[in-house]
């Protein structure tokens, strides 16, 4: 008996959403037609492939393994459609970034990778929202904190960030230069509410510092942050990845470099289907690359600033 298209399709939905109603949504049909179909499928190959718990539904260890080859094949679907759509003109590649490294990094490379790479078109959006790369229209999902990749998903991870103090030069050097760790508490802490690294963490490893860390303007995206800290409003703890341009140009400084730590930042996930495409290779090549260029950059800095810093 031939496996039933319809059943694979309403399984593929409801093991890519988690939800037997959210699948009945995007497929418009009832809950009950997904149920009924996913039941058609399971009894067609002889596994069951949802635990189903009161009202919600979870995959088997082979539902699990099965959804991520039926996703990647849908996948592969989409993208052969799109190509064979867009054949003899340009390419899209779609990207969906979180707003931070959309606007104070990529961005800013864009023109770079345009110059490298002009038969592709690339449609940029950026939120904090995760995407289901499932659907096919996005191809690449940048991501903070990525976490486990989803089902028929890889990810490739950033080089680790390098979370260090900023602020504008006048505070720096001002009426109240910052130079040991004492002296940050006469200035305000700028707070990122969603950063891995924050300044209780930055506070525990350096204990001689008494701060008052419930004090403080907070923001919820980092580039919010930085903008504060070039404006004078404080001192702030990122990502030099995300603060590069205002370092190198001067509205920014780093503050007891020597204090620098690390945390797993940024992820670039795609599906398995499109990880070998050539426009998402080419642009996952790109990307690392200039990558790599600014992580030396970054060590050479913060050698050049530790080795000027005077001891506390």
């Amino acid at each position: 008996m031939r496996t039933s298209i319809k059943a694979i399709q309403a399984f593929e939905a409801a093991a890519r959403l988690g939800s037997f109603a959210l699948a009945a949504d995007e497929l418009a049909v009832t809950p009950s037609a997904i149920s009924h179909q996913v039941r058609l499928l399971e009894d067609q190959i002889g596994i069951l492939l949802f635990q189903r718990v009161h009202r919600s539904v979870l995959l088997t260890d082979a539902g699990r393994a099965y959804a991520g080859e039926v996703i990647a094949a849908f996948a592969q679907i989409d993208t052969a459609t799109r190509a064979t759509a867009n054949a003899g003109g340009t390419t899209a590649l779609t990207i969906h970034s979180t707003p931070s490294f959309a606007s104070q990094w990529l961005m800013r490379r864009l023109p770079l990778y345009g110059e490298a790479h002009p038969e592709i078109d690339v449609r940029l959006q950026a939120s904090v929202n995760r995407v289901d790369l499932g659907q096919g229209v996005i191809d690449v999902d940048i991501r903070y904190n990525p976490g486990p990749a989803p089902a028929g998903a890889i990810t490739y991870s950033f080089p680790d960030d390098v979370i260090v103090p900023m602020c504008a030069p006048r505070l720096a050097t001002g009426a109240r230069p910052i130079r040991t760790i004492a002296d940050l508490a006469g200035h305000t802490l700028i707070h990122g509410e969603i950063n891995i690294v924050g300044w209780r963490d930055w506070s525990r490893r350096n204990r001689r510092a008494r701060l008052d860390l419930d004090r403080g303007p907070r923001f919820d995206r980092s580039f919010m942050g930085l903008r504060a800290a070039v404006d004078g409003l404080g001192v702030c703890l990122d990502s030099m990845l995300l603060a590069e341009q205002e370092i190198r140009s001067g509205q920014l400084v780093v503050v007891l470099p020597e204090t620098a730590m690390t945390a797993r930042g940024h992820g670039f996930i795609t599906l398995r289907s499109k990880s070998a495409t050539p426009k998402v290779t080419d642009f996952r090549d790109w990307l690392f690359a200039e990558l790599e260029q600014s992580r030396t950059w970054w060590q050479s800095y913060t050698l050049a600033e530790t080795t000027r810093a005077k001891p506390y």
